[in-house]
């Protein structure tokens, strides 16, 4: 593959030489960092990466290879790629291609030769920022003045971009009628399960199958009624990309779902549930992207280190007051989530609507909520990934959880 020049500009006025290793093109999005040493094929096609750029803080990656089997949606959605060094050999047996190929049948703009660790420091102490990529046009000025002129991507709704907009059944067929590969099915489903498509990945998918569920997957706009008429024993909203408030229709429809199916949310799915009970949400400084993150579970009292690929945060005072005799009488102030995991306490606040809401999860890095569960009506949510690839099964299975709400129902 012949190399040529390429810049990486940020609309703060840094810029960061490198080599192009895509398509030979342009591209602009928001630059993000993701901290996983591995996983580079299954986090670059995770439709969560919508309209982002991403930075990969391991300085080297491709070694692997790429497979359709590590596919997280059918293609790549990240804006684009930046690499410290990209791999042009697949050393693995599963490998179908080198990175590089892959990047250049799906028409990715990257670069490599890039100082990441510099990039990552950057945009950790600076935030999330606005940034073109291009080995067309290799003036600084000009770059950075396009990337200051981007719109930025709060209040987009990206879920609609990437979502489906065909219904289809998992294990049947994939989305838009494409093959994928589904992994085991069970022979028997037990449970019928509804999955809101807002950028969900495979890896959930076959997740949710593998716990026994047979799973239609509906574009996002699909009426709570449409879910409903499908009989289904739970609903699931997955991951996905960008703002959750600009998925305001997501949101109306969780509240008309809710105390009438049993609902699991995860990533996305979780912000719209503390959404939906009347929370609110905030970004993030700098997001969690990888596959480190320590979280506190205070319902089992273990930690798990997950994987994460989110910029946005629910806070838990935002959903309602402190509820002292749900909570072994202690009044802790909702939002100082440090008070609560040195009691190893569980609290639990009370939503307007929709009663009493636990926080069961919580990020040890930054003290934010990582999880809940309703107390009055069957839901529950997570914000970091279950059991998806590259991460290792945690303590506590999520998706058991869910199945014993859908073996319970809805009195």
């Amino acid at each position: 593959m012949t190399s040529r020049p390429a810049l990486l500009a940020l609309e703060d006025g840094a810029v960061f030489a490198g080599r192009s290793c895509g398509v030979a093109g342009e591209t602009s999005g928001e630059i993000v960092f993701n901290t996983s040493l591995s996983g580079y094929q299954e986090i670059i096609t995770n439709p969560t990466y919508a309209g982002q750029i991403l930075t990969m803080t391991a300085p080297h990656i491709g070694s692997c290879g790429v497979n359709g089997a590590d596919m997280e949606s059918g293609g790549v959605l990240a804006a684009g790629l930046v690499v410290r060094e990209l791999s042009d050999v697949a050393s693995n047996w599963r490998a179908e291609e080198t990175i590089g190929a892959f990047l250049q049948h799906h028409g990715v703009v990257a670069i490599e030769g890039v100082d990441t660790r510099k990039l990552t420091r950057h945009v950790r102490d600076a935030g999330c920022l606005r940034a073109v990529v291009s080995a067309t046009d290799l003036d600084p000025a000009s770059l950075i003045a396009k990337a200051a002129a981007l719109p930025t991507t709060q209040g987009r709704d990206f879920v609609a971009e990437v979502a489906v907009r065909e219904q289809y059944r998992w294990g049947s067929e994939g989305p838009d009628g494409l093959p994928v590969d589904t992994g085991v099915l069970p022979a028997e489903p037990r449970y019928r399960v509804v999955a809101v498509d807002t950028g969900i990945t495979y890896s959930l998918l076959r997740r949710l199958a593998e716990a026994g569920c047979d799973v239609t997957v509906v574009p996002p706009q699909t009426s709570a009624a449409d879910i409903l008429a499908l009989e289904c024993d739970g609903v699931f909203f997955g991951n996905g990309p960008g703002d959750p408030q600009a998925a305001g229709y997501l949101v109306e429809t969780l509240r008309e779902l809710l105390g009438r199916t049993p609902i699991l949310g995860v990533g996305l799915g979780h912000q719209l549930l503390a959404l939906a009970v009347g929370g609110a949400t905030h970004r993030l400084a700098g997001g969690h992207r990888g596959d480190n993150q320590p979280v506190r579970d205070l319902l089992a009292g273990t930690v798990e280190i997950t994987s994460q690929h989110h910029g946005y945060c629910v806070g838990l005072e935002s959903i309602g007051p402190v509820l002292p005799g749900e909570c072994g009488g202690l009044d802790h102030p909702a939002d100082d989530l440090a008070a609560w995991v040195r009691k190893g306490v569980a609290p639990v606040v009370r939503s307007a609507r929709f009663g009493r809401v636990q926080l069961t999860h919580v990020n040890l890095n930054d003290m934010t909520t990582e999880g809940l569960r309703l107390l009055d009506a069957p839901a529950l949510c997570v914000q970091h990934h279950p059991v998806a690839p590259p991460q290792t099964r945690g303590s506590r299975d999520v998706f058991a959880d869910f199945a014993a709400l859908m073996d319970g129902g809805v009195g």
